[in-house]
């Protein structure tokens, strides 16, 4: 199957499996924004990249400056737009906008990152069954995003044809998994005028024929990378000598187990990475660790991230060894507004296809967050909508996979839904 070249004349279905055989994770999509970028240009969209999409400064969880290169030159290599890579430089992620009238400004948020983790290649799973697995090993669209990019497209089609009285605003975010991308994209000044917002996911174990108007209730979240530096020595020889990073990383896990539950709210704590590539007789130097805390609020997560950042301290001085931390990626919460729930409920109960309209607690954590509190803050509204794409497996794992007649849904209720938001 050879790769797309551009995304025009293809279906969305079309356009969801290239994307999905050429994922490509946070803060590396320059195929995929390029590809997206030259028909929103195409469509008519004025399109903005690279910086002029984030915060450069507010980006968490960066690749090394080799491996963002490489990415680039694999996309160049898989027919990515000479033209956009190069206005893009080294930052992922595409906004779009275009003016149809005087009346408010609607935005829609999706993401367009993968995991970084292997798909299955059996015949079970039927991206590999059918030839449009992922061809980069260590990267798959475990999380429905290329799902999301097309339905972003979907919408830029539909109203490329006719709009609304308006300014239509689309935001295709890089790096939403590990919550890396949402906050430099808010901070970016795009936000700042949208009237009101739509965020969209796909799947989330739901039917295809089912949206949630409203996922309410997202857990503030934060991963903190920790960096213990010690000394090395002979384990045998001379023990006394070293300083063991080993130890303190141990030490500190135990510990950050320990950290004491809040009574105001619901807190979790979870040691997902730990490393330290060394000879068994050797005093450990260096041992890195990532840890996630996530907090029912915003407060009871900078309660969990202040405690943990102590208990790294506490084990740090006891084995005499120095640190350091950085943010790999945070998201925050939000409350969904009911005017977009209920306008979001009637453009479903439009859709023929849709079966069945409801509300679900998220549970998770979700970047889009930031955009969301952004447009809030400054007087807008906006919703978290669901809409169910029959994933015959969990959401990051090997095998997950979306019924693609969950695009074409969610294109009829979105933009159904940003025709009524502007008669408002």
């Amino acid at each position: 199957m050879e790769p797309l070249t551009t995304f025009a004349d293809s279906s969305l279905s079309e356009i969801r499996r290239d994307l999905h055989r050429h994922a490509e994770a946070g803060w590396k999509e320059f195929r995929t924004s390029a590809l997206l970028a030259a028909e929103l240009e195409d469509l008519g969209y004025e399109v903005f990249l690279g910086e002029d999409t984030v915060d450069p400064d507010s980006r968490m969880g960066v690749p090394p400056a080799d491996e963002v290169a490489a990415a680039r030159e694999r996309a160049r290599e898989e027919g990515a737009p000479e033209e956009y890579l190069d206005r893009m430089g080294d930052i992922t992620g595409v906004i779009a906008t275009r003016t149809f009238g005087d009346g408010p400004t609607i935005g829609l948020r999706t993401d367009i990152d993968a995991l970084e983790r292997q798909e299955a290649m059996d015949d079970d799973h039927r991206p590999a069954a059918e030839g449009f697995a992922s061809v980069h090993p260590g990267e798959m669209h475990a999380c429905g995003h290329d799902a999301h990019a097309a339905t972003g497209l979907g919408v830029a089609r539909t109203f490329a044809e006719g709009g609304f009285d308006g300014t239509l605003k689309l935001f295709f975010q890089s790096a939403e998994e590990g919550g890396r991308g949402g906050k430099p994209m808010s901070e970016s000044g795009h936000l700042d005028d949208v009237d009101h917002l739509l965020a969209v996911h796909v799947g989330l174990d739901e039917p295809v024929g089912t949206v949630v108007s409203s996922y309410d209730g997202p857990l503030s979240n934060a991963k903190l990378d920790v960096t213990f530096s010690g000394a090395p020595a002979h384990a045998g020889g001379q023990p006394h000598a070293g300083r063991n990073a080993l130890q303190a990383a141990t030490a500190a896990i135990g510990n950050l187990y320990g950290i004491a539950r809040h009574g105001e709210g619901a807190t979790r704590i979870n040691v997902g990475r730990v490393n330290a590539d060394n000879a068994q007789n050797v005093i450990c130097e260096e041992a890195t660790m990532r840890v996630e805390v996530r907090g029912e609020t915003h407060d009871l997560n900078e309660y969990m991230l202040g405690r943990a950042r102590e208990v790294v301290d506490g084990a740090a001085t006891m084995h005499d060894v120095s640190y350091e931390t950085s943010l790999y990626g945070k998201t925050t919460t939000f409350e969904n507004d009911a005017s977009v729930v209920s306008v979001v409920e009637a453009a479903a109960n439009a859709t023929d296809s849709v079966g069945e309209v409801i509300t679900k607690e998220f549970g998770g954590s979700e970047d889009a967050s930031y955009l969301i509190r952004r447009v809030q803050e400054r007087g807008g509204t906006a919703t978290y909508l669901g809409v169910g794409g029959s994933n015959p497996d969990g959401h990051h794992t090997a095998y997950f996979d979306v019924d693609e007649a969950c695009i074409d849904i969610g294109v009829d209720v979105i933009t159904d839904a940003i025709g009524r938001l502007a008669e408002n």
